[in-house]
């Protein structure tokens, strides 16, 4: 019976928060945040940076993902399978319901406001994701040097229209890091 609950719960608060977020996996991680550290204690704020780190570097979605995080450490397998399938049913359920009327829709002009509205807001919630982890991380010159560089080189990119895949930025990243750690474990057997 306990097992069933729990599900229903991963279930239930992932569906919540698919349904409620426009904008993709990182207008997401400010509800996953909300609901799975502070509310329901279900993982940690480190685990939660860990999980979107490796979430972002792997192939899928970055919410279903995190999602099947949160599910497999409260449920295993079943609670993976109950967390992705409550994030990404809303989706399915909003997508299949405006392609049956995807013509007629956006020409409704409450509607398409409401659609101008929502992608500002969107952008709100990304920025605020993005400086609550910035205010989490551990500050290391090595972090530091990192977020400077990855802001400095998407701002150039932006500015110049350059058309760069952030993927090359995220290996970039992650060779840097491997290096670092290399470097540093070298240095612990030398001295």
């Amino acid at each position: 019976m306990e097992k069933r609950k729990i599900l229903w719960r991963l279930f239930a608060t992932f569906f919540k928060i698919g349904l409620f977020t426009f904008g993709g996996g990182y207008a997401m991680l400010s509800l996953i945040e909300n609901e799975c550290v502070e509310k329901k204690e279900w993982i940690t704020r480190d685990e939660l940076l860990t999980v979107t780190a490796i979430a972002e570097s792997t192939p899928g979605p970055i919410a279903i993902n995190c999602a099947t995080y949160v599910g497999w450490q409260q449920g295993k397998f079943l609670g993976a399978v109950a967390s992705t399938v409550g994030i990404v049913a809303p989706s399915i359920i909003v997508i299949y319901l405006i392609s049956l009327f995807f013509d007629n829709i956006l020409e409704i002009q409450i509607i398409a406001s409401a659609f101008r509205g929502i992608k500002v807001a969107v952008g709100v919630i990304i920025i605020n994701a993005g400086v609550k982890m910035l205010k989490k991380m551990k500050r290391t010159p090595f972090s530091v040097t990192v977020t400077v560089l990855a802001f400095a080189a998407l701002t150039v990119i932006d500015i110049f229209a350059v058309n760069f895949s952030t993927i090359w930025l995220i290996v970039a990243a992650g060779a840097a890091g491997y290096i670092a750690f290399a470097m540093k474990n070298r240095g612990g057997e030398g001295g």
